[in-house]
């Protein structure tokens, strides 16, 4: 039982899903990064530019103010952060839009490669088989309806 276990995580890592996350992993971090800057750093000021200077980061309904005896707080602020909430939002907007992006780029560089008749893109050899056998079967039923036909008449 432990060996084979052992076997199927060193098939998982050796087929390169392993690694693939990895470097899934690595590039959403830094892409978390570059989304983060542009946010906080592109976006949110022009959108503060335009409300007056408003920080979004610490917009809030105070729902009930702090209460200070002899410079203490004895009763903690109760607020809703819709600021962060706005934030967020943005950076949601963002990272689908951009994730559309790529993801419609890849899709086009794959179907560009998955054309067996596109010499420009090296194919992958699992389409080019499956092009030949296709154009196999074409030519072997095309043979066997001129045969039946032959027959009928």
């Amino acid at each position: 039982m432990k060996f084979k276990l052992l076997q199927e995580f060193k098939d998982f890592a050796v087929k390169g899903n392993m690694i693939d996350i990895a470097i899934g992993v690595i590039i959403g971090t830094a892409f978390n990064k570059v989304v983060n800057i542009l946010v906080k750093e592109v976006l949110m000021p022009p959108l503060s530019y335009m409300t007056d200077g408003a920080n979004w980061e610490n917009r809030k309904i105070i729902l009930r103010e702090a209460i200070f005896t002899n410079d203490k707080i004895t009763t903690e602020e109760i607020a809703i952060g819709y600021g962060k909430l706005i934030e967020a939002g943005v950076d949601f907007l963002v990272i689908s839009f951009t994730v559309f992006v790529v993801v419609k780029m890849m899709n086009s560089l794959k179907n560009k490669a998955d054309d067996p008749k596109n010499a420009k893109v090296v194919t992958p050899k699992n389409i080019e088989l499956m092009n030949k056998t296709n154009e196999l079967l074409e030519k072997q039923n095309e043979y066997l309806l001129k045969v039946l036909g032959e027959r009928s008449n």
